[in-house]
């Protein structure tokens, strides 16, 4: 009896298998997919709000809906304060009860009952101590972590797009059109990003979206020049040649002969694009020119920490996670860099 034939494994299948072996990178990966995964549900783990309350018999989800002070016996029509002494003795006694978050402080919120002047150290009540306006620091440091990733996935899609239109265009049709666009693309480079930067801020209200439109619109440049190398590399080879030969239409030639080629070097360098994305945010956001002061940032706590010396822990606990993010991805570019390098068996 003969044996089964056995299908070869595909390129992407191989490549997974050489990422695999590497086991610093596939730990990286992992890490970093649980930090981002817990980030996501950060309002579950640091939240001034309790996520369940049960009142004279009824439930209430105050993280997801706001409630006045008088729902719960209290006086004021405003939300309830649920660090307020009072509002804490209704919610507790006489057979009521509330489950708060692990910690127990949002982003924004400020610690008006503590003893201790801000910036305050770590202590039982702030793991890694306040801000110089009271707030938690790990809290923020949650949160300002899915904000960076978040932000630096945003701005690397978009670069991504941007630089596979523009480089595919370019390597495809090359020609007069090709020269052109690479002139456009030096006179456009040479722009003062950060120049441009300080400009916008001044003009408009800075915010994240206005950050991520300025920054995507020189990001793309780097990722077009090598996908234009690839298209230009492979738009003569004989089975394009054959396929256009055959009456294949231009976009079908492009999107599904000489896009999944010109993957490889894309796909290898976005680790190492995000963790770009991450670090222009952090140090805008440390220079003063990013976020708005309340959204919480990593650059936001570095800068505090330079304002305030002796508050080591805000310096040391923002530059322990930045440095640690971009770690992950430089090990994990790394194993893509590795996985993808066909001269590799």
């Amino acid at each position: 009896m003969s044996d089964p034939i056995v299908a070869a494994p595909t390129p992407l299948r191989r490549a997974w298998q050489r990422f695999r072996a590497n086991r610093r990178a596939l730990w990286s990966l992992w890490i970093f997919l649980s930090l981002f995964g817990v980030s996501l549900f950060a309002e579950l783990i640091a939240n001034d709000k309790p996520l369940v309350v049960c009142y004279q018999g009824e439930l209430y989800v105050p993280f997801l809906k706001t409630y006045p002070e008088t729902t719960f016996g209290g006086e004021f029509e405003t939300e309830a304060d649920y660090h307020d002494p009072f509002v804490i003795k209704q919610l507790t006694e006489g057979g009521h009860w509330m489950l708060r978050a692990p910690i127990p402080y949002g982003y924004n919120s400020i610690n008006y009952y503590t003893d201790h002047p801000n910036p305050a150290p770590p202590s039982a009540e702030h793991w890694l101590g306040t801000d110089d306006r009271g707030r938690d620091v790990l809290a923020r440091l949650i949160y300002g972590f899915r904000l960076s990733v978040l932000f630096g996935l945003a701005l690397t899609a978009v670069g991504l797009v941007l630089g596979l239109l523009t480089g595919a265009l370019q390597g495809y049709l090359g020609g007069r059109f090709d020269l052109a666009f690479q002139r456009f693309i030096e006179v456009w480079g040479s722009m003062p990003e950060l120049y441009l930067l300080i400009i916008f801020s001044s003009i408009f209200t800075p915010s994240i979206w206005l950050l991520l439109i300025l920054l995507s619109l020189f990001g793309w440049m780097g990722l077009s020049d090598y996908v234009r190398a690839e298209f230009l590399r492979g738009r003569n080879l004989e089975y394009v040649t054959a396929a256009r030969a055959l009456g294949v239409s231009d976009g079908a030639i492009m999107w599904r002969h000489l896009l999944p080629n010109a993957m490889t070097p894309v796909l290898t360098f976005l680790p190492f694009r995000l963790s770009s994305a991450i670090l222009a945010l952090t140090s805008l956001d440390f220079l003063g020119l990013g976020v708005p002061p309340t959204t919480p940032s990593l650059g936001e706590i570095l800068s505090q920490g330079k304002e305030n010396i002796e508050a080591w822990w805000l310096s040391l606990s923002a530059f322990g996670v930045l440095v640690g993010l971009l770690v992950l991805l430089i090990f994990i570019g790394e194993g893509l860099r590795a996985a993808f390098d066909t001269r590799k068996r």
